[in-house]
């Protein structure tokens, strides 16, 4: 088998039966002293990502996470057989799809709010870790939706992949954060074959939305960019501009379709840091000259982010 899974739900549910009628404080020490004992690693890349927004992890399970494990317990079970019966299927689409093989782990865990889907590295190899927690507050327990997001993450892995073997490192900032889900995305499609991605994934009607507001979409990360500002209230489901989450998914998307005129994905992930910058600029410039979407809809919601 060309990957590896580590399901480590039946030692969370081992772990809950203890812990779900504890003081709220002695959960959240319980999930990485107790469930997380066996693997650190999976407790301390979590923490290390908050510490990295300036976050404070204990205090984001104590408001996010933790209050709502018991109520989101039978969409995590429904996540969490989903996954199993459907990774060995996507897996092997996305391997012939976009041509790349993998030595990889796929991790099925219950953790902070990280994401429902995060490509990384585990134990030294390639990894894809799902946050059943995530999954089950996204309502993406269904066997479509858990299809996209297997697809999703292991073309992060292949965008990763594919700039390792040019020699190239991954980058930062908010046009490589653009490109990087809009390539993942479009694997997406490319894996799975199905109209619009990602659109089952998200809130009814809000694809329709998106294009609808291309102009002032793109318009506003250009601004947002230009301002300094960060972009995240573009990405993660804890995050809303307009009233609408994960636009910067929609704009990523849109952008590298369009490069696909000219080039394949692989060629894509490959261009340097500098050319992105430049040709997604140049994009979402175009976007918001001929798109005939509205103005402002209204004034977004920040809030802590998650990985999807």
């Amino acid at each position: 088998m060309p990957f590896a899974v580590l399901d480590t739900y039946p030692e969370f549910l081992r772990y809950w039966r203890d812990a779900r009628g504890q003081p709220i404080e002695r959960q959240i020490e319980g999930w990485r002293a107790v469930y997380l004992a066996p693997w650190p690693e999976l407790a301390a890349l979590q923490t290390a990502d908050y510490a990295e927004q300036g976050l404070d992890w204990r205090e984001v399970g104590r408001q996010r996470i933790f209050p709502t494990l018991d109520e989101r317990l039978p969409d995590m079970c429904r996540a969490h057989d989903g996954l199993l019966a459907c990774l060995a299927r996507v897996d092997a689409q996305a391997r012939r799809a976009l041509r790349v093989d993998l030595d990889l782990s796929y991790v099925i865990h219950v953790g902070l709010g990280c994401g429902a889907g995060w490509a990384t590295t585990f134990a030294g190899r390639p990894a894809v870790l799902f946050g059943l927690e995530n999954a089950a507050e996204e309502g993406w327990v269904d066997e479509e939706s858990l299809e996209r997001l297997v697809a999703h993450e292991f073309g992060h892995l292949a965008h990763r992949h594919w700039r390792q073997s040019a020699g190239l490192g991954e980058g930062r900032g908010p046009w490589w954060q653009l490109i990087e889900e809009g390539i993942a995305r479009r694997c997406e499609h490319h894996v799975l074959g199905r109209g619009s991605p990602s659109a089952a994934r998200l809130d009814e009607g809000w694809e329709d939305w998106c294009e609808e507001h291309r102009l002032w979409l793109a318009q506003e990360y250009l601004d947002t960019i230009r301002r300094g500002e960060p972009v995240n209230r573009f990405f993660g489901s804890w995050h809303e501009i307009g009233g609408r989450s994960q636009t910067g998914y929609f704009l990523g998307e849109r952008v590298v379709r369009e490069w696909e005129r000219d080039l394949d994905l692989a060629e894509i992930a490959r261009l340097g840091e500098a050319t992105l910058e430049v040709r997604s600029r140049e994009s979402l410039e175009a976007m918001a000259r001929l798109a005939g979407g509205s103005g402002n809809p209204g004034d977004e919601r920040p809030g802590a982010g998650s990985r999807n």
